[in-house]
């Protein structure tokens, strides 16, 4: 070790500043505390035994896995896996740290994260690292974990656990931190799909994410089931502002005002936003303007269109399963997390499947053949990538670039957004608990 630290001192002073500073972030420990005990006990299933390298708290809810190789600081932050135990594929988890989660971009957006905190209630993994290397990194994803109140597992076979989930399907499951592991402590499991878990990460205000000095050109409404932060980055960066509202907002009250309504993703069963889904059909039936779903805003869009959801047996979550375009014959790889899709054999006439996923057939989008209106079930911007189908971004601002043109066009002038309102509102969600477990 002491050799190391020489070496890369030497190094740094020959390679110059830049290396001290930041290249070469990383920790190194000569001496790792042993680990407690922990149990993930699968209701009705087998039970694991590893070792506890997180908060030391006993959590329960639905087991689910991401094939993704890299990206797990993002996917820990997706409001979508709120609710969830994420277990990881890749064997070794850990080994580039845990980027800052309060550093912001030039749009006051979080640069490394989704959201401002772990959003999943536990996480498992085969091989955890201890220590770290990355220039971005400021703190080991154990550290991260305990901060946050995460159990964290490891040492898991998770090839026999991702076996027995594809088989049996996305299974409540419980993580006990402990010495002595106590079946009767596993008695109960939470059940995210029996709870809103859109209200819990949902803003309780409406907050307001411009374009930097003014340079606007468009403003776009997002109504926010759980939105991703790269999701408003993409929007933003494409020239339109953003002015996000609650989950259960009335919409349709105000969407004159804007350019084009965007609906984000989330977490859980697509049917207990029931006040969402009433929302989308008195908007459709009023605004003419661009409309674009992404997750569970696609599966939301489709009920009120009239189409029905249903729950897939282990879900999607991955960052390379290919969704064919069945207007263009093109396929695209893509980024998934999520555990219902829509029933495309019951979409209405006016509504036809957009994207088809090649592994299991599931919809992965649908569009309306005579209005500006088509969601993804994937997730077009993807941060840990990959980037094939960032263009539907594109195609999204073309779309309200024509709406907006047709109204001026028409003689018809744009109320917009009274400047008064973006004063009042923050730049930022409102009311959102952090904990995952409260």
């Amino acid at each position: 070790m002491k050799l190391f630290q020489s070496s890369l001192k030497s190094f740094s002073k020959i390679s110059g500043s830049a290396w001290n500073s930041k290249i070469l972030t990383a920790s190194y420990s000569s001496t790792i505390k042993p680990l407690d005990r922990a149990t993930l006990t699968i209701r009705n299933g087998p039970v694991f035994h590893g070792k506890s390298f997180g908060a030391n708290t006993n959590v329960s809810g639905e087991a689910v896995f991401t094939t993704g190789m890299v990206g797990y600081p993002e996917s820990m932050t997706d409001p979508s896996y709120r609710g969830q135990i994420l277990v990881f594929t890749q064997p070794l988890i850990g080994n580039y740290g845990v980027p800052s989660g309060k550093e912001k971009d030039e749009f006051n957006l979080l640069r490394y994260f989704e959201s401002p905190h772990i959003q999943c209630k536990g996480i498992v993994v085969s091989d955890v690292a201890m220590e770290y290397s990355h220039w971005t990194a400021i703190e080991s994803l154990s550290d991260w974990c305990k901060r946050e109140n995460i159990a964290a597992i490891t040492d898991v076979d998770t090839r026999q656990l991702v076996q027995f989930l594809r088989e049996r399907g996305s299974s409540l499951s419980r993580i006990t931190v402990g010495e002595e592991y106590d079946a009767d402590e596993d008695a109960a499991y939470d059940d995210p799909s029996s709870v809103n878990l859109v209200h819990k990460v949902s803003t309780k205000a409406p907050f307001h994410v411009p374009v930097p000095q003014g340079k606007s050109k468009y403003h776009v409404a997002v109504i926010d089931c759980g939105c991703k932060e790269n999701i408003m980055r993409s929007l933003v960066t494409r020239g339109a502002d953003i002015t996000v509202f609650p989950y259960d907002y009335p919409i349709q009250k105000v969407a004159h005002h804007f350019d084009g309504v965007f609906l984000s993703n989330g977490p859980g069963d697509p049917t207990h936003c029931s006040v969402t889904v009433e929302n989308l059909k008195e908007l459709m039936n009023t605004f003419n303007g661009p409309i674009f779903g992404i997750c569970l805003g696609h599966q939301l869009l489709a009920l009120a269109a009239g189409a029905k959801t249903l729950k897939l047996k282990y879900g999607n979550r991955a960052h390379n399963i290919p969704a064919l375009d069945l207007q263009t014959g093109l396929c695209h790889i893509t980024s998934q997390n999520h555990g219902y899709a829509v029933d495309a054999s019951t979409l209405p006439a006016e509504y036809k499947p957009y994207f088809v996923n090649l592994n299991d057939q599931s919809n992965e989008g649908i569009y309306h053949v005579s209005r500006p209106i088509f969601s993804t079930q994937f997730h077009p911007e993807a941060k840990g990538g990959p980037l094939d189908s960032a263009y539907l971004f594109d195609k999204y601002i073309n779309l309200v670039k024509e709406y907006k043109d047709e109204k001026t066009a028409a003689g018809i002038k744009s109320e917009g957004v009274s400047p008064l309102f973006l004063d009042v509102v923050g730049n930022e969600r409102v009311g959102v608990v952090p904990n995952p477990q409260n």
